[in-house]
């Protein structure tokens, strides 16, 4: 089990940045490819963007592609995703996720691992 949390939500005007971390409690995430997913009220949730174990891949949703890098530090256990170019419908909860027994990187149930989320909102 791997516990994760992240941080670096928050509010932010339309065409604004933000960076989200995710950071493990004491494991290393060096086995595990790395996801973030985000769940908007009222829909389910969905993939973001995931990076391979060794950082050698990265996959993102179409959304977000172009605006979006993931990017892991497997020496700090952190692994980040910088927002650009936000637009109100990237307003969601967003969620950290680590797995190891799948390459099914987009899928949510190729991930074991769940941090409890952090709030990113964007106005017009």
């Amino acid at each position: 089990q791997v516990q994760l949390v992240e941080s670096g939500g928050g509010l932010v005007q339309a065409g604004g940045s933000l960076r989200l971390s995710c950071a493990t409690a004491g494991r290393t995430i060096s086995n595990y490819y790395m996801g973030w997913f985000r769940q908007a009220p009222g829909k389910e949730r969905e993939f973001v963007s995931a990076i391979t174990s060794n950082g050698a891949r990265t996959y993102y949703a179409v959304s977000v592609r172009g605006r979006f890098t993931i990017s892991r530090d497997n020496a700090k256990n952190t692994v980040h995703l910088q927002m650009n170019s936000l637009k109100p419908e990237d307003t969601a909860v967003y969620y950290c996720a680590a797995g190891s027994s799948s390459t099914a990187y987009t899928e949510r149930y190729a991930y074991r691992n769940w941090g409890q989320g952090t709030q990113v909102s964007v106005s017009s």
